[in-house]
């Protein structure tokens, strides 16, 4: 369900307004409410908010899928673009919560918890588009081992010994050098959201 823009980071343009209505599943249109627009308009911030929690980003599309298809199964009330996505937000956590307990796999909901107060602080308001420019941005200004180190961990899921084989240097050096690296990060963000 999460388009090639909404994978990239880019999403779906967003859309002013909303109507109330009911949602009926299959994008029809009832009482004004649109289920295809509904999707168009949140699919990206729901994806990106997935991939915060944690979630690769085929697990993400696929959760993705699911919380559309879980609420338009049942009526649905559009109050506001806000209120929606914070529905949608709330039933794509629940569905993460409920896979990693399935799959035996232990949930910090005090951390889930951080996510989410970090969602509504820096990606609430666009779904996260002006968080991933910046993001983008601030990766541009890492020197390059430090980058590096954040490639091989985040794009290709190296292990840390497998970094400092990388890179040449202990494991300690590696975990040390993305600590600062992602702290770089968080401040350049930071400041370029402010």
């Amino acid at each position: 369900m999460a388009t090639d823009a909404a994978s990239s980071g880019a999403g779906p343009s967003k859309a002013e307004g909303a109507s109330e209505g009911t949602a009926t599943p299959g994008g029809a249109a009832c009482g004004g409410f649109d289920a295809g627009r509904l999707i168009v308009e949140h699919q990206a911030g729901v994806w990106r908010y997935l991939r915060m929690l944690g979630c690769s980003a085929s697990h993400a599309e696929d959760l993705t899928q699911e919380t559309f298809l879980a609420v338009l199964q049942k009526p649905f009330q559009e109050i506001n673009r806000a209120a929606t996505a914070a529905y949608l937000r709330q039933v794509a956590r629940n569905l993460f919560v409920s896979g990693q307990r399935r799959a035996a796999r232990v949930v910090a909901l005090a951390e889930l918890d951080e996510v989410e107060a970090a969602w509504a602080r820096w990606a609430a308001n666009d779904d996260g588009r002006e968080l991933l420019a910046a993001l983008q941005k601030c990766l541009e200004t890492l020197a390059g081992r430090a980058r590096q180190a954040l490639e091989l961990r985040f794009r290709e899921q190296q292990s840390r010994a497998g970094i400092a084989a990388a890179l040449g240097i202990s494991e300690d050096g590696a975990k040390n050098l993305m600590q600062r690296a992602k702290q770089h990060l968080r401040t350049c963000i930071e400041r370029t959201l402010r």
